[in-house]
């Protein structure tokens, strides 16, 4: 489900980015800067686990009943029939290790060459991190995508300042649909991770999770919240 996806790119985030960011320096190559940027401040921190979440969503995108396709109405709505039509439909190329290279080198890139692209992009992922957490209307789509569309832009203009830059944006990018990947691998259906090729993938083998049930409802979301939280309370602790 959609808040279980959004909370682990959260939390993947959270308690990874520190350590990737700092990689470059630490194997001796500050060359490889260009590709992640410096160490995050505390406010680069924050919108990266947003749009990590965000992205966290993306493979969903080739569902037209999932949460993304609701984010911003029939907007989003129109996108996600497109994006079921040529990935070949739910759980096909989107939710495979080549998408979410191609869609981490393609925000870099992005967020490298185009400023506008960066930012419309960073204001989507927003918006899919605040409706997959739940925040909106129950029964009023319409309603919830102008919610959403007013807490999007407020947390956009926020971070813009704080003085947020965003070369970590496709690691981010990256990072999110991964993993959803690795998170739908735990259900029963599994991902076809190394699309083309045929196959799924269950990791573990005998778990076969059931999305939408009392474990993911009762158990995994809240779980996820408190590992959110207490990572975010962690990282803004002074060194």
């Amino acid at each position: 489900m959609g808040h279980s996806h959004a909370l682990s790119g959260a939390a993947v985030w959270l308690a990874v980015a520190p350590a990737l960011m700092a990689l470059p320096d630490a194997v001796g190559h500050p060359e490889l800067a260009t590709l992640t940027g410096p160490i995050l401040t505390p406010p680069e921190l924050v919108a990266g686990a947003v749009v990590c979440a965000g992205a966290a969503m993306l493979p969903d995108l080739d569902h037209p009943s999932a949460t993304i396709a609701q984010t911003f109405g029939p907007v989003t709505w129109l996108l996600s029939k497109g994006v079921n039509f040529v990935s070949g439909g739910h759980r096909h190329a989107t939710h495979s290790l080549l998408f979410s290279v191609l869609a981490g080198v393609g925000a870099h890139l992005l967020g490298e060459h185009y400023a506008i692209g960066r930012d419309i992009l960073v204001v989507l992922m927003i918006g899919l991190a605040i409706r997959a957490v739940g925040i909106g209307v129950p029964g009023r789509t319409l309603t919830s995508a102008i919610v959403n569309v007013g807490l999007t832009a407020a947390l956009f203009f926020t971070f813009l300042t704080l003085g947020v830059t965003y070369a970590w944006l496709g690691l981010a990018i990256g990072v999110g649909c991964l993993v959803h990947v690795i998170g739908d691998c735990l259900t029963e259906r599994g991902c076809p991770v190394l699309w083309p090729i045929k196959g799924r993938w269950l990791l573990p083998w005998d778990i076969g999770i059931k999305t939408g049930k009392a474990f993911e409802k009762q158990f995994l979301g809240p779980a996820l919240s408190i590992v959110v939280i207490a990572l975010f309370c962690l990282r803004m602790m002074p060194a």
